[in-house]
């Protein structure tokens, strides 16, 4: 799946309704804003009466509390009109909604986010929806969380929660309103409080981007309102237990909770199926009001031991095979609003359907001990991987496009990587449904340095812990486990991250989980912490953080590859021409390549990170002083490139070493919330550039790669199964292209699971070798075809490190490589010829995809290789057609070398124009050939 490209990012469909705005936004243009004070009247949500059935309220009128003098019993009545309210989507932050209907103006360029007024959300605001039910029958819950930071909730005029319960992001509030509820119009307000990071334990953005002025205040999941009969089902999960080694049977057991809401004794039957081969059920006896916990084990319900279980597996390891739970609770009698007779499915006696629970799980095993080292070594069904992973972030306003996150989960299967971090801002469950469906692992927790870590973070911005805080911090975990228990993509739940948890707070978090069945390692921290009863971290968080270069990270030392590094890049990345030029204004981007020293808004707020003169001095002394904009771009996708392989590159190296190996990396971070010159694989835009493409090399399954440390030539094989018969060339040129050494090893084999065998080592010193030049690795199978290329810019003078200086966030370099022979590279010639194939439709109504295969070839006479070559697909504008997914891209050609690749992408992302082909690259003029 693959989003719109627009510059304004995404809101929910119920305002783009109201708005109208979608043309102007596909082409990137400034719309034309609406008053915000126009008559607006809320979609009404149908609710139906089915038991089981959770309908999510389709949206809000929102205004701040310092505009309506109304009490809240007239706020919160049934026709209460919101004439010069403001619309919002059923999942909004209020400037989120603020932006959509043109109140405010664009965050995410220039610094129009300057432009916002903090002072608007300094006072609550009301978030009202009304709904309406036909049948009183049935008994009414509002089931919700997110709300950001809290709220006093009123249902029909009257309260039914105030802000002290209904408090922190996290914690989930299932409210009885059955009582309140009238056959017709119903209305439900929420006034939401202001938001703190510090002082809440809620959501905050520390230094990953510019903070938004309301500090995401709103309701940023769905407000549901359940219907249910006389008996509830609740707290519905699966547990497993996958035999080890052999995989060839797995025990299943299904809990639940069941309710008696009425004030008479009853027995109702609870019931259930996993996909179409198992059925189960019994009866349960429940006093008035009684509530009691159901479970069936393989012991009394022989079906849920299964033979031959479909497994569930990371990516690149095997399928995401995924179970169905359908569980149901009758009573006798046809109780009110159920679904009479239902209860005959699973074999049982007639009755009603009281209510139903239904949702997804995996069969796996997650084990994590600790190495002999102390670091945390995953393993998934018995065996052991690498973690290669990145740091997830949300949109900066917490809006939530469902065709976006599978795009960017998307793009992290196409990078190789294994695994995404969530550092607090816990994603909807559809992301998490979507790392299951991509078999993408996710390793989710709580925040640093906000109050999440307040009592515990010294000098940090978070605020030390009231007794209140406690509970709100133990129920936050009991629903967060509750909700992530069952996906086989969730492997850990991190309890701390710069910091671990003190007893007190660490004693809540662990009986929250152990209530819950949490299934896999609970970690104290991403830093190389200890808690009391979570025991040692396995994790350590050196960084860096900001600019370091290549060979940093094969010394097992500070940041590099040893043991498990929670959260680590080189810093900056500076996006590709296109997405700057969308992002930032022309005074802008000539201060970016002119003034190292200038404050970049697009960075962070941290003083440490607030310019980009490190990263640019570097990228100066290594590759020379950039000439232009365009100049310093290019330099700065080597750089990227480079560096982002060397760093997984090093990890891959290591994973096998017999002492102090590496097992686990995070890059951070994968994607940024919104337009960013830092810690990104990918842009908001979805634009690839050096640092994505150095990723998607390095993670090839099958991989030829060279040793900044020892140089040495080694192949890493990630897939399950050995590989024999290979044969590695390596070959040295200077930047002429003039050949200065070449070596050939045949018979090469390499174990699977990550396994590697070193080929060759480069000697220290090559006669006639220019102090700039390039390195070309070449593995083929037994067959002779290509299945690894991989090609290196160095220097006969290294990058010096100065580790006793090393600090929090980078280690000092205190003598560069010398790159600067790259710039009397002479023009390369590249030819390339595409043609383009459009599919049908997708099941399901999903949309057609088209691929467009380019042969791109050196055409070159001379010796001149074409280095760093990138292929961009665009539209008849010239605009870039994103996402894309590239079979591989920025490639090296030597002349006579060809190479053909593949761009597959959404058929409408083309909004009806020709495809083309952009070619580019660091010594190849650009040009644009047709695709059609």
């Amino acid at each position: 799946m693959f989003p719109f490209p627009v510059r304004v990012v995404r809101w929910e469909a119920s305002a783009l309704a109201a708005l109208g705005l979608l043309g102007a936004l596909l082409a990137g243009a400034p719309a034309a804003a609406p008053s915000p004070r126009t008559a607006h009247v809320p979609a009404v949500t149908a609710v139906p009466a089915t038991p089981g059935s959770t309908t999510p309220l389709s949206g809000y009128a929102i205004r701040s509390t310092a505009d309506v003098s109304d009490a809240a019993a007239l706020v919160s009545a049934p026709g209460y009109r919101t004439a010069g309210w403001h619309p919002a989507g059923p999942r909004s932050t209020v400037l989120a909604a603020l932006v959509a209907d043109g109140t405010h103006p664009d965050p995410f360029h220039s610094t129009d986010q300057k432009r916002i007024p903090a002072a608007d959300f300094a006072v609550p605001w009301w978030f009202r929806a009304e709904f309406t039910v036909a049948d009183t029958s049935s008994r009414t819950y509002l089931d919700f969380s997110g709300v950001v930071s809290a709220a006093d909730v009123f249902v029909n005029g009257k309260q039914v929660a105030t802000a002290t319960a209904v408090a922190g992001a996290y914690t989930h509030h299932e409210l009885d309103v059955t009582g309140l509820v009238r056959a017709g119009a119903n209305a439900v307000a929420f006034r939401i409080k202001p938001n703190d990071p510090r002082k809440n334990l809620t959501m905050g953005w520390l230094d990953w981007l510019q903070p938004p002025p309301d500090e995401n205040m709103g309701i940023v999941r769905d407000v549901l309102v359940r219907r249910g009969g006389s008996v509830a089902l609740r707290d519905a999960h699966v547990l497993t237990d996958l035999a080890l080694p052999s995989l060839d049977s797995a025990d299943l057991t299904v809990k639940a909770k069941v309710r008696n809401e009425s004030a008479e004794p009853v027995t109702a039957e609870v019931s259930g199926t996993i996909g179409s081969g198992i059925a189960f059920r019994r009866e349960v006896p429940l006093g008035a009001h009684e509530t009691k916990t159901v479970a069936f084990t393989p012991a009394d319900t022989p079906q849920l031991h299964l033979d031959r279980p479909r497994v569930w597996w990371p990516a690149g390891m095997g399928a995401q095979e995924l179970y169905e739970l359908d569980l149901a609770v009758t009573v006798p009698g046809g109780g009110a609003g159920g679904e009479a007779g239902s209860g005959d499915r699973a074999g049982g006696v007639s009755g009603a359907v009281s209510d139903r629970a239904r949702h997804g799980f995996g069969i796996r095993s997650v084990q994590a001990p600790l190495d002999k080292d102390g670091a945390r070594q995953y393993s998934v069904n018995g065996r052991p991987l690498l973690i290669r992973g990145a740091g997830w972030s949300p949109d900066q306003l917490l809006r939530w496009d469902a065709t976006y996150a599978e795009d960017r989960l998307a793009y992290a299967r196409d990078l190789g990587l294994n695994t995404l971090r969530l550092e607090g801002h816990l994603e909807q469950d559809e992301f998490f449904d979507l790392a299951d469906r991509y078999g993408i692992l996710t390793l989710p927790g709580w925040q640093c340095c906000t109050k999440w870590e307040g009592e515990v973070n010294g000098t940090e911005a978070g605020e030390g812990w009231s007794a209140g805080d406690h509970p709100v911090a133990k129920s936050s975990m009991a629903a967060e486990a509750a909700r992530l228990r069952d996906h086989p993509s969730v492997i850990s739940f991190l309890i701390g991250s710069d910091f671990a948890p003190n007893a007190e707070i660490e004693r809540g978090y662990v009986e929250a989980l152990k209530a819950a069945d949490w299934p896999t390692p609970v970690i104290p921290a991403a830093s190389a912490k200890s808690a009391p009863l979570t025991g040692a971290s396995g994790m350590r968080m050196p960084g860096p953080y900001e600019w370091v270069p290549p060979n940093y990270w094969y010394d097992k030392r500070e940041g590099g590859a040893t043991g498990f590094n929670s959260e680590t890049s080189a810093g900056p990345d500076i996006p590709t021409l296109d997405t700057l030029r969308r992002m930032m204004s022309p005074a802008e981007l000539t201060s970016l390549w002119k003034d190292p020293a200038a404050p970049q808004y697009h960075r962070s707020p941290s003083r440490t990170y607030a310019t980009l003169k490190l990263y640019d001095d570097a990228l100066s002394a290594r590759y020379g002083a950039p000439r232009s904009l365009e100049d310093y771009v290019a330099k700065a996708q080597l750089a990227q490139y480079e560096n982002v392989r060397a760093q997984y590159e090093a990890y891959a190296r290591n994973a096998t070493d017999a002492s102090k190996p590496s097992t686990g990396v995070i890059y951070w971070m994968f994607n940024s919330g919104w337009t960013s010159l830092h810690w990104q694989l990918v842009d908001r835009y979805l634009d690839q550039n050096g640092a994505y493409f150095g990723a998607k090399k390095a993670n090839e399954p099958l991989h030829v790669q060279y040793s900044y440390d020892d140089r040495t030539v080694a192949v890493v094989n990630r897939r399950a199964a050995a590989v024999s018969g290979l044969t590695a060339r390596v070959s040295l040129f200077n930047t002429d292209g003039t050949q200065k050494y070449d070596r050939t090893v045949t018979g090469l084999a390499v174990g699977g699971n990550g396994a590697k065998t070193t080929a060759l080592t480069l000697p220290a010193s090559v006669d006639g070798l220019s102090a700039t030049h390039l390195a070309r690795l070449v593995l083929t199978d037994s067959s002779g075809r290509e299945v690894s290329r991989n090609v290196y810019w160095l220097s006969t003078r290294r990058d010096v490190l100065d580790y006793t200086e090393s600090d929090w966030y980078h280690t000092p370099t205190t003598a560069y490589a010398d790159l600067t022979g790259l710039r009397s590279m002479a023009q390369a010639t590249v030819s390339a010829t595409a043609t383009t194939s459009v599919g049908a439709p997708g099941p399901a109504g999903a949309p057609s995809t088209s691929t467009t295969v380019v042969t791109v070839r050196n055409t070159g006479t001379g010796n001149t290789p074409a280095l760093l070559t990138d292929l961009h697909l665009v539209d008849g504008k010239d605009v870039p057609v994103l996402p894309v997914r590239w079979s591989d891209n920025q490639i090296s050609l030597w002349p006579g070398e060809s190479a053909t690749l593949t761009a597959t992408y959404r058929t409408a992302d083309l909004h009806g124009s020709a495809p083309a082909i952009r070619v580019s690259g660091w010594n190849t003029p650009t040009a644009t050939v047709p695709a059609g």
